[in-house]
């Protein structure tokens, strides 16, 4: 009897089932100095102690896509490990800050399967908790992914296709307890930007590329205990290429993004995500990102809700997304709409 893990195919799956994942982790100060160097990162909030004890906070918490990035790594062996593709992403909540020390782990739930026509393939919906060492969720979010069939000729189960909503209601996002942006030093966050210097519908082209290195994208990966076969095995595709890690992606273009949303402090969730392309190193990333709503949601505190689309090539193509057919343009590798915790 084999005694490794040949990850679950798309018949392992049951509408309903419940995946306690491996392994707990515990979050070390580490965790963030390595974030901070894979990613230009410069948000106040998560670089300095005193700058978030001035917020309100107990110091600075870890930046909320590691968070993300640990919660996610750990479902991977139980979710994607034959993936052919990680569609998107809905409903997410961050629901408590997480801190150095912290230890955190996963539970998923399977609320969503369809067969693809093809009969090779499916998709599987799941939502996915983050716990902390007391039990407490810390995240929680849905996550629908193409995974392959271990046998093209077992029976398709019936179709499920859970009703998601479109964004998460500004009312029913998580404020930090004690956060306040009373006292916030907007020339030590680097830019003077409230929520109130933003209009609703504004494009903000954030300027700056970085080019993906092989070697950046493997640590990441790896750092984030993500086992998908596409990342770190050359010879799982066809092309002989690695799969950029979409949450890599994702931190690099939210870094990118400080150069003109540097006072869009806290995520606090994500709405809706499609990684529109794929991404392979060498590839250069910019960003830029839509104003698409505001929502004050305590004293001082609003919500702005952002699209953040990352592209790759010499330009960032502000504005551009799908074109006359209604498809994502070829260039464009992330369109992501989350809500950020901004003074008012």
């Amino acid at each position: 009897m084999t005694k490794t893990n040949p990850g679950r195919f798309f018949e392992d799956y049951s509408l309903g089932q419940t995946i306690r994942h491996a392994v707990p982790r515990t979050i070390a100060e580490g965790e963030r100095a390595m974030y901070h160097a894979l990613y230009p990162q410069r948000f106040a909030l998560y670089s300095s102690d005193a700058f978030a004890i001035d917020c309100g906070l107990d110091g600075a918490p870890l930046d909320d896509m590691a968070v993300f990035h640990t919660v996610f790594g750990k479902t991977v062996p139980d979710v994607s490990l034959n993936a052919v593709a990680n569609l998107g992403y809905a409903e997410g909540r961050f629901l408590k800050p997480v801190y150095a020390g912290d230890t955190l782990r996963s539970e998923s739930e399977v609320i969503g399967l369809k067969q693809n026509s093809n009969g090779k393939s499916g998709v599987v919906w799941v939502r996915t908790t983050g716990y902390d060492q007391n039990d407490t969720p810390v995240l929680s979010y849905v996550r629908w992914v193409m995974v392959r069939k271990r046998d093209t000729e077992a029976p398709a189960p019936e179709t499920t296709i859970p009703d998601l909503a479109k964004t998460v209601a500004a009312e029913d996002l998580v404020i930090p307890e004690g956060l306040t942006f009373e006292g916030y030093d907007a020339e030590l966050a680097g830019e003077p930007h409230r929520a109130a210097d933003y209009e609703v519908g504004e494009v903000i082209d954030h300027v700056d590329g970085t080019t993906i290195e092989e070697a950046e994208h493997m640590l990441a990966t790896r750092l984030w205990q993500n086992t998908a076969k596409v990342h770190f095995d050359a010879t799982f595709r066809e092309d002989g290429k690695r799969l950029i890690y979409g949450g890599h992606v994702i931190s690099l273009a939210r870094a990118l993004s400080f150069n003109g949303l540097a006072n869009a402090q806290m995520i606090v969730a994500i709405n809706a995500g499609a990684h529109a392309n794929p991404c392979f190193a060498g590839d250069t990333v910019r960003a830029w990102s839509e104003v698409l709503d505001k929502a004050e949601v305590a004293p001082g505190i609003a919500a702005v809700r952002l699209r953040l689309v990352a592209t790759r090539g010499a330009q960032a193509m502000p504005g551009q997304l799908r074109g006359e057919d209604g498809k994502y343009l070829p260039d464009v590798l992330l369109d992501l709409d989350y809500w950020a915790l901004m003074p008012a």
